[in-house]
């Protein structure tokens, strides 16, 4: 069975995997381990989804406060 994603989840990933690039990228060569490379993973994860979280939180509420008016 295929696991559908929605549209959100997908650009959770898309951007995670965006920022996981650029991150990795900003790593010197000779820097570059499989640890790095897991721990900067679960970081742009984390990261993507706090930030996507908090813009939706407060667009919200910014249009709650708009409806008001």
């Amino acid at each position: 069975m295929t696991k559908q994603v929605t549209v959100l989840e997908g650009i959770i990933e898309d951007v995670a995997s965006e920022l996981y690039q650029k991150l990795w990228n900003a790593i010197p060569a000779d820097e570059q381990t499989e640890d790095s490379s897991r721990a900067i993973g679960l970081n742009s994860k984390e990261t993507t989804l706090f930030v996507i979280q908090r813009f939706m939180d407060k667009f919200n509420a910014a249009a709650e406060e708009l409806k008001d008016k």
